[in-house]
């Protein structure tokens, strides 16, 4: 795998082992093959570890087979994948609603990673999970086309800096027009396919929630969505535990309806190596 990144004009000059090591957050093993053989130029010229690269430099790394392990998945139809946006290194996705991310046994070959794998592999790429989506929730998603940029994309993930903005439909009328849900999310005791707010061994898990509007005809109000935390069911979760289940989810005794009234509609990143604003929105959406 032959990787070639052109430092964006606002890089802070470094040394290459600190590239490597704090921005690229490139294993220790795999750093060690790259010194060893000789596997990194700056500028088509081959580089040391303690060589400084500055803004403007081209960085190429050469990885070997052995230095990432390669999944294996089935190979799925790419013709229903839905693609917002597309370089390299990332692609993002339009998820339907009724499909799975990714698999969770070897023999499964029905979800939205066998479907992509169907797409990139035959490009010599695989996708790698960054995030989920659950089944029954559709809109932007990310994944990784190498194993180099996966970490930066989960730690960008933990610091907030992949901005998701999901729609919904609630049962009832929601009285503010915005309100923060800032509870403990755990799993429930007796039925692994849920979670439970748990206030004392629960994960930290806060939810923003804006109203777009209600419809008293169906009493139900529109609402946008936006997560600090990543927990398992969280927006369907805290929802429900406000007296607000999402339409559409029996899981968590919410009004009957088609499918699960959850879209994540509107995706922003900022490019870890190019800098470049991405913004991308699975419309039409729910409304």
């Amino acid at each position: 795998m032959d990787i070639t990144i052109q430092l964006p004009d606002d890089f802070q000059e470094t040394t290459i082992q600190e590239l490597l090591e704090k921005e690229w957050l490139v294993p220790r093993k795999v750093r060690h093959f790259l010194r060893t053989r000789k596997n990194v130029a700056v500028n088509g010229q081959p580089a040391q570890f303690h060589f400084s690269v500055k803004a403007g430099d081209n960085v190429s790394l050469h990885f070997d087979s052995e230095d990432y392990s390669v999944p294996t998945a089935y190979i799925g139809d790419p013709s229903s994948l839905t693609i917002l946006f597309e370089d390299e290194q990332l692609i993002v996705l339009d998820k339907p609603a009724g499909i799975k991310t990714h698999p969770n046994t070897p023999e499964e070959h029905d979800t939205l990673l066998n479907q992509l794998a169907g797409y990139l592999v035959p490009k010599g790429q695989f996708p790698y999970v960054v995030h989920r989506l659950d089944r029954e929730t559709s809109g932007c998603i990310v994944f990784a086309k190498n194993p180099f940029i996966l970490p930066i994309l989960g730690r960008m993930l933990e610091q907030k800096k992949i901005y998701r903005r999901y729609q919904a439909f609630v049962s009832g009328k929601i009285k503010q027009q915005s309100l923060t849900i800032n509870k403990r999310i755990g799993r429930h005791r007796h039925d692994r396919r849920k979670r439970v707010v748990d206030p004392k061994k629960g994960d930290l898990a806060v939810t923003h929630v804006e109203k777009a509007f209600y419809d008293p005809s169906k009493n139900q109000t529109a609402i946008f969505c936006i997560l600090d935390t990543g927990r398992t069911h969280q927006i369907r979760v805290h929802l429900s535990s406000e007296g607000h289940s999402i339409v559409g989810d029996s899981l968590y005794e919410g009004m009957a309806a088609k499918r699960l009234m959850l879209h994540a509609y509107e995706l922003h990143l900022l490019h870890p190596f190019t800098n470049e604003k991405i913004t991308v929105q699975a419309a039409p959406g729910l409304w």
